[in-house]
């Protein structure tokens, strides 16, 4: 009788197909994870050190987690490039300061005319002896040479708003033309910013006139010195960007 050859029962094979998308379905959860997390934080080394972790944990992975950093936010990159902007601007106004002084000192205007730079803008005071006869609006013909060479530091390469505002004392005026010290540095703000505008180089559109009286004193009025101070004509040279929103005791 013909022995029957005994055959070893093959294991059944496992069907393993599975794993494929179920691997591809955990790296997109992983990945949108990852995505929701950066967008979410701003923390760079946390961020790169959760991303690492996970990378190590996938073998074989096809490094859709291998982020050199996470996507740059737009509003601080904003932020800089107004930072910037602003350096770059307040640069400029110390320039512009550097010429007036310069023309302060030529002039040998040092106790009538002075510069300030601070957070409003290029602040340049004139005592109004340097312009004016006392109690008048009209900027005296030995001065208007002053007024043409300020002009000319008013040249500048970016467009600002600049406002020109008149000062007094406290001291009361009463005359055919002027009612009051409101209306006299008014007119002197006026007639000063119509003289700088001969100069073709400046913009119109850019300048305003205010009167401020007496009501803006920057020394005391008890003292002729005090007085002497608070009669003055201002510059201010806004920084870029910035425009006059004030309407009060203006006129342009």
């Amino acid at each position: 009788m013909a022995k029957h050859k005994r055959h070893k029962k093959h294991e059944e094979h496992v069907d393993e197909s599975w794993l494929i998308p179920y691997a591809d379905l955990l790296t997109l959860l992983l990945a949108l994870f990852i995505v929701l997390f950066a967008s979410s934080s701003v923390d760079v080394q946390k961020f790169q050190a959760l991303a690492n972790a996970f990378q190590n944990e996938m073998e074989g992975g096809t490094g859709v987690l291998d982020f050199p950093s996470p996507v740059a936010d737009p509003a601080m990159s904003e932020t800089d490039e107004q930072e910037n902007l602003k350096a770059a601007d307040q640069k400029e106004l110390q320039e512009m300061q550097e010429k007036m002084t310069a023309y302060i000192k030529e002039n040998n205007l040092q106790d009538k005319v002075e510069t300030t730079l601070n957070g409003e803008g290029l602040l340049l005071r004139i005592r109004d002896n340097v312009l004016f006869n006392s109690g008048e609006a009209e900027i005296q013909p030995a001065h208007l040479g002053n007024a043409k060479e300020i002009s000319q530091l008013l040249v500048m390469d970016t467009p600002r708003s600049i406002i020109i505002s008149g000062h007094t004392d406290n001291v009361p005026i009463s005359t055919a033309q002027f009612d009051s010290n409101w209306e006299l540095s008014a007119m002197r703000a006026v007639n000063f910013m119509k003289e700088i505008l001969k100069n073709e180089q400046l913009d119109p559109r850019l300048f305003s006139a205010k009167g401020y009286g007496e009501y803006q004193p920057i020394a005391s009025n008890d003292t002729a010195d005090g007085r002497a101070q608070n009669r003055r004509v201002e510059i201010l040279i806004l920084p870029q960007g910035e425009t006059d929103q004030s309407t009060n005791s203006s006129i342009q």
